[in-house]
């Protein structure tokens, strides 16, 4: 696997922490595939990178994550990098949950991942060479209130990794986590409001308290931060690793 013009497919890939890992790949010559459910961001993100192009993906759908490789690897000749970093937010009680928004979160978050990855390795096993990464979260190691699905979502992608590496250590691929904390984008902006009426708070407290409290840096993580990360865990300097968690967090 070189390092230049690699194929590199990022989900959740239009805005956010997505973007900046898509943007990282691109600065350094890879092809990167943004997949969104959004086609119209997703396009407009990848007009803005010099070698991309965008793909509308469901990671929730087993037929779209077919179709979707099986077009891809008619265009392109390997598939190095998968990123699996689609991701979204509810914030409520156990006992208010509406199901319906427990059962999309873990399926975005921990049966999109499944899915990218069960469908990607056929050509990553072809070619013996590969790069699979999960963007988890700190709140894949520890919990906060409000967030039971987000924080069982991510525990069990820790856990997908660990069990994917191992199967796959002996085939030139990696599976690796990145653990990011909180980083400046809209779903952690847009959780303020809600934290803050939770707690009949004001949104800067309810930043400092549920957001920032155990952060020793005291501040938002930069997406590009997150970006790099990724960029090194596909780098040949990593690997070595696999079935770790990295994490990106300000010291959490």
């Amino acid at each position: 696997m070189t390092q230049l013009a690699r194929t590199v497919v990022v989900t959740g890939a239009a805005q956010g922490i997505g973007l900046a890992i898509a943007q990282a790949f691109a600065a350094q010559g890879d092809f990167v595939a943004l997949c969104d459910i959004n086609m119209a961001a997703a396009e407009q993100a990848a007009s803005r990178l010099p070698n991309a192009k965008a793909y509308a993906v469901d990671v929730t759908s087993e037929a779209q994550i077919a179709a979707f490789f099986e077009h891809l690897l008619a265009e392109r000749p390997t598939l190095d990098v998968l990123v699996n970093n689609a991701g979204l937010q509810h914030i409520s009680p156990v006992q208010d949950f509406p199901l319906d928004k427990w059962n999309t979160l873990l399926a975005v978050m921990l049966t999109g991942p499944f899915l990218m990855s069960k469908h990607a390795l056929p050509s990553m096993l072809a070619q013996q060479s590969g790069r699979i990464i999960n963007i988890a979260s700190v709140h894949g190691k520890l919990a906060s209130p409000y967030k039971s699905a987000y924080i069982a979502a991510k525990h069990g992608l820790i856990g997908f990794t660990r069990a994917l590496a191992l199967e796959i250590a002996n085939q030139g691929i990696t599976a690796n986590a990145l653990l990011p904390g909180a980083v400046r984008t809209s779903l952690v902006e847009n959780q303020l409001p809600l934290l803050a009426a939770q707690d009949g708070i004001s949104e800067e407290e309810a930043l400092h308290r549920h957001i920032l409290a155990r952060q020793p840096m005291k501040r938002l993580l930069e997406p590009g931060e997150i970006g790099d990360s990724a960029v090194f865990l596909a780098s040949h300097a990593a690997r070595a690793i696999t079935g770790e968690s990295l994490s990106v967090s300000g010291g959490w």
